[in-house]
């Protein structure tokens, strides 16, 4: 049996495509899409995690969001007011955080 989207061979206990997420069983629901959050992952921060969350939340490398956000800052000065806000607004991630401190403890 074959994926019909991707063209991936699959076995026959498989109820999705493992290279695309595709559906292969009719019998079965998929999964719900899994919402992206935005925050500030602690893990990645330099200042506050504000870049971090963002290059995180649209799927771009965090030094080009973090020199984007120096040029808006440094030649419009609304960049500096932004990201107090979005440091406030936006909330704190510390899962990986959690995670790293367990698994050096451990």
């Amino acid at each position: 049996m074959f994926c019909t989207k991707c063209g991936r061979e699959l076995k026959e206990d498989e109820k999705f495509c493992p290279g695309c997420g595709k559906v292969a069983d009719p019998n079965v629901e998929p999964p719900p899409p899994v919402r992206k959050r935005l925050s500030r992952p602690m893990h990645q921060k330099k200042v506050a995690g504000v870049c971090a969350g963002f290059a995180n939340y649209l799927n771009l490398d965090v030094t080009l969001v973090r020199i984007v956000w120096l040029l808006v800052a440094l030649v419009a000065g609304t960049g500096f007011i932004a990201y107090l806000v979005a440091w406030i607004a936006m909330p704190a991630d510390y899962s990986q955080v959690e995670g790293r401190q367990q698994a050096s403890t451990a």
